[in-house]
């Protein structure tokens, strides 16, 4: 990224404030509520590939995935930009000096791939005017409570989570940004039979990585050897991708991603929730998690 840029980007980042809006009900960034007419009639193309999550469910993950499955396993090649700008982030809308998600995507060439955190009753509706094959990595709540809460320490465009207490009620009420797991997961669910989304577990892709991959190979029309495959499977691995300063956020400053709090590349575990709850959370949070989700046969595992 052009140094000029960053410098002026952190400049403004000195005298930032964090604001918050609701688009139908749903707690979205400032940003992307005063933009939201342009992103709402974002022009989806038929060969794009959509990434679709809710925060911290193991979407720059997918992305080196995808993106490894289209260049056919060609390690430089998936190294030309950081994940960031080579899939645009179509609900992002950053500080003036840098484009959007929308203006990223719209100057890109085709097969696009392209990421959002929207719930599915807030996609722009060209996503299914021109039917285009989304991938959805769901992954438990507990865990993805744990991610979020540290990832909005260290992302200073995301409001700061306060204390964990506070921020275990803020996520189980929805009320943290793109809004509640449970509403997300169960829109995006049911929406398989009525459209191409693959929906993929982040539990599984821990599990057993290469029937993931070849699941998503699958679903995009690939048909790539065994050798490529393994390749990707190492590439996309946890601590390949911790040290890949394209995917681990290095070239961001801290006053943008502060990973002098926590890395952003953390832990890539199922299961850690349990150093984080309470025994009177855990209880809390089954009595909710039942409520919301029981009938839905949408099933996750907090550990492996």
């Amino acid at each position: 990224m052009d140094p000029a840029v960053m410098k002026e980007l952190e400049k403004e980042m000195q005298n930032f404030q964090v604001t918050m809006g609701h688009i139908e009900g749903v707690p979205l960034l400032g940003a992307t509520c005063d933009e939201w007419d342009t992103i709402y009639n974002f022009q989806a193309r038929e060969d794009d590939i959509l990434i679709a999550t809710y925060p911290k469910s193991g979407t720059t993950w997918m992305q080196e995935i995808v993106d490894l499955i289209l260049q056919e396993g060609d390690v430089q090649k998936s190294m030309r930009a950081p994940c960031y700008v080579k899939v645009p982030f179509i609900d992002q809308v950053p500080k003036k000096n840098m484009p959007t998600g929308v203006e990223l995507a719209q100057r890109m060439a085709s097969p696009r791939i392209l990421k959002t955190h929207l719930p599915i009753n807030l996609l722009p509706p060209s996503f299914w005017e021109k039917n285009v094959k989304v991938v959805y990595v769901a992954r438990n709540a507990k865990d993805c409570m744990v991610s979020y809460y540290y990832f909005q320490k260290i992302n200073k465009c995301l409001p700061d989570p306060g204390t964990w207490d506070n921020y275990f009620s803020a996520f189980l009420s929805g009320d943290v940004p793109w809004g509640s797991w449970f509403d997300h997961v169960l829109g995006w669910w049911k929406a398989m039979d009525k459209h191409q989304i693959l929906f993929v577990f982040y539990e599984d892709m821990i599990k057993d990585p290469m029937h993931e991959i070849q699941k998503v190979m699958k679903f995009l029309g690939k048909d790539l050897s065994d050798e490529v495959l393994e390749n990707i499977k190492f590439h996309t691995s946890f601590q390949a991708m911790k040290e890949n300063p394209m995917t681990n956020y290095s070239t961001l400053p801290n006053i943008i991603f502060d990973q002098t709090i926590s890395p952003f590349m953390r832990k890539g575990i199922v299961g850690d929730w349990k150093t984080h709850f309470l025994v009177a959370q855990n209880i809390i949070f089954d009595e909710e998690y039942k409520k919301k989700m029981e009938g839905s046969g949408l099933n996750f595992h907090s550990e492996i």
